[in-house]
């Protein structure tokens, strides 16, 4: 036999070796979010709203009087899908719509007494809900964290206070 012949001297990879999945920053960004989302949605969803209805009610506090139409601007979506997110939360007693003084053709939109009281709620349930994913983290940790995702936001050209949901949402 030959002799000369080396022998295999690196080791194969066990079978067993656990899969390493993607550890990006973009990926731990999608995972944290959606993980976000979803506990948000549990922690209000005893308050009868989901996130979107959320999103409408803090707009529309922020900017009493807005418009339907200024509102699907915002969002970028087109008016009729505003009208039909402002009827569900018409119909919960949450938002009304107000003939415009100015322009008879437009609604200016407003919180109710129980949207005020309900926005309340909402608010107590995010900052809880800010605290448990944030826990990991002491406070000035916490403020760089918000500056270093401001300022990808901005970059990203993301439109400050909107979700990119309602563009997804039929």
């Amino acid at each position: 036999m030959n002799s000369s012949r080396q022998p295999h001297t690196t080791d194969p990879a066990p079978a067993t070796a656990p899969a390493t999945g993607p550890r990006g920053a973009a990926f731990l960004l999608a995972q944290i979010g959606a993980h976000a989302a979803g506990r948000f949605a549990e922690r209000i969803g005893h308050l009868g709203l989901t996130p979107a209805d959320v999103g409408l009610l803090r707009m529309i506090a922020g900017q009493p009087g807005r418009s339907q139409r200024a509102l699907a601007e915002q969002l970028g979506v087109v008016p009729s899908r505003v009208v039909t997110l402002i009827d569900g939360l018409e119909g919960k007693d949450l938002v009304e719509r107000r003939r415009s003084a100015e322009d008879r053709r437009n609604h200016e939109l407003h919180l109710t007494a129980e949207g005020v009281r309900t926005l309340r709620a909402v608010s107590r349930a995010a900052a809880a809900h800010e605290d448990a994913l944030l826990a990991a983290l002491d406070p000035e940790q916490r403020t760089h964290l918000l500056g270093l995702l401001e300022r990808i936001a901005a970059e990203q050209e993301l439109t400050a206070g909107v979700h990119p949901g309602y563009r997804n949402r039929g």
